[in-house]
């Protein structure tokens, strides 16, 4: 997660993604992995009848920020953060703000309804995660929810892609009952953990229902886990 590191791979980030299983799993399509996860954050809140369109958004190490477009017309306002400033250069239409280290997060407290942090956590020395989690659960506000979504170390497809990365080449894997302590220790209250990205993009046009069926079974490519402040 630091600064340097994306800075210098801004330019080339989305060739050095590119990966046989990768490619054939999106059909060539990475958006698709972003759509997933737009899709599953959506029906989070449908199913708990949740308004987000009075909410302020936050994605935390937003990157290139194609969370973010694809979410901002859910919400009130939505915002990004990185370390790497060269990383966001191309967002527009959401306010981004450069982190000046990657344990702190440029915004105010309690200013958030929403707060996401995307394949962020394994970059991030196990030792700084609590104080990142930490750093998150100040931003959100009362009854705020925290969504953590990473790859799923259960998953061989997705060791064997992580591995052969450059992007991830300091990636330390944490798996959903990692996430859930983490939590924890700053009283975020644990409210849903969802396993995803089963089937490939073909596929899932198909079988969608049947992936949604295996959200509770831990062998998903990525997981969600989803927290609340004050929430209990």
């Amino acid at each position: 997660m630091g600064s340097p590191e994306f800075d210098r791979f801004s330019s080339s980030y989305d060739d050095l993604l590119k990966d046989p299983l990768r490619d054939r799993f999106t059909g060539n399509e990475s958006l698709f992995f972003h759509q997933r996860k737009s899709e599953l954050i959506r029906e989070f809140f449908r199913r708990r009848r949740i308004d987000t369109s009075r909410l302020a958004y936050l994605d935390v190490g937003c990157g290139k920020g194609e969370l973010l477009s694809l979410l901002r017309g859910s919400f009130a306002h939505a915002a990004g953060c990185d370390v790497s400033a060269a990383m966001m250069e191309g967002i527009q239409g959401v306010e981004t703000r450069v982190q000046t280290g990657a344990l702190q997060i440029p915004f105010g407290d309690g200013e958030f309804d929403f707060v996401t942090a995307v394949c962020v956590y394994h970059h991030v020395p196990k030792e700084d995660r609590p104080r990142l989690t930490a750093e998150i659960q100040r931003v959100l506000r009362p009854g705020g929810i925290f969504c953590l979504i990473e790859h799923n170390p259960k998953n061989p497809v997705t060791r064997a892609i992580v591995s052969r990365t450059p992007v991830d080449a300091d990636a330390v894997l944490l798996t959903a009952g990692e996430g859930q302590a983490l939590m924890a220790e700053v009283r975020l209250d644990v409210v849903t953990t969802q396993y995803f990205l089963y089937l490939p993009k073909m596929l899932y046009r198909i079988f969608a229902p049947v992936e949604r069926s295996l959200i509770r079974v831990p062998l998903g490519g990525q997981y969600a886990v989803f927290a609340g402040k004050n929430i209990t």
